[in-house]
């Protein structure tokens, strides 16, 4: 059992088009230094023992960045089909494997260690009771846009519904999913070929996962553990500049 080896997977392959920049998406510098770094740096003080790094798009340039660092083993996309599909290129790294399994977007300069750190403890506090995933949630006072946490009348998690698709009712819903996720590896990996791409751009999506090992009967758990700093996203420049500021005040 390698329960206590940590891992985790990063999710760097897309083209970040509206950052209006020919570089990969997570090459693009946040005060001075590439978004994928901040992610790495969180991951390595948070105790990860190997980071799995999926490139695509300008996957060389990536590579080439973050190289140097020990930690870190590669896998390739070969066609952007989505953030599922791109799980399923790293497979070969994560078989075999028993214990937990972190995954986020190369995108997020706003990782908090000690978020990473909470879910990792969350995972082995719940592993007994046979825990299969958790997602990372925040509670946001505007979530307009993010996909919101839906839960029974027990307050469990069953599902992830998308802005687009709420209802009004729905929308109210001030709990949202961050896309970040730990997952029992093993479990995480049989559910892969459940995925389907039945939506408008025709692409697999991790955020499916959860629902598949639901119905599989496996236990699921959301928790409201990230911090708010961590809703910052980039997706164009003007986020860029938002980030760095907010990044001069923690510092």
């Amino acid at each position: 059992m390698n329960a206590k080896v940590k891992k985790a997977v990063v999710l760097a392959a897309g083209k970040g088009t509206r950052m209006k920049s020919d570089l990969p998406k997570v090459l693009f510098p946040v005060c001075g230094k590439p978004m994928i770094e901040y992610v790495l740096d969180a991951l390595d003080a948070a105790g990860v023992d190997e980071i799995v790094v999926v490139v695509g798009f300008k996957g060389e340039l990536v590579r080439d960045a973050i190289k140097s660092r020990p930690n870190v083993k590669f896998a390739e996309q070969k066609e952007l089909l989505g953030t599922g599909h791109a799980v399923m290129s790293c497979r070969e790294q994560l078989e075999g494997f028993d214990g937990p399994v972190f995954i986020i977007a190369g995108d997020n300069p706003m990782l908090q260690s000690s978020s990473v750190v909470q879910l990792f403890e969350e995972y082995e506090k719940n592993a007994g009771d046979g825990v299969s995933c958790i997602l990372g949630t925040v509670c946001k006072e505007d979530p307009f846009g993010m996909g919101r946490i839906l839960r029974d009348e027990s307050g469990n998690f069953y599902g992830v519904v998308e802005e687009k698709d709420a209802t009004d009712e729905q929308r109210q819903i001030k709990e949202i999913n961050m896309s970040y996720y730990i997952f029992n590896t093993p479990d995480l990996l049989a559910s892969l070929s459940g995925l389907r791409a039945n939506n408008a751009q025709k692409e697999y999506y991790i955020t499916d996962v959860p629902a598949i090992l639901l119905e599989k009967g496996k236990k699921i758990l959301a928790l409201p553990v990230l911090k708010e700093v961590e809703c910052l996203g980039v997706n164009t420049q003007a986020d860029v500049a938002l980030v760095e500021e907010t990044i001069q005040k923690l510092s």
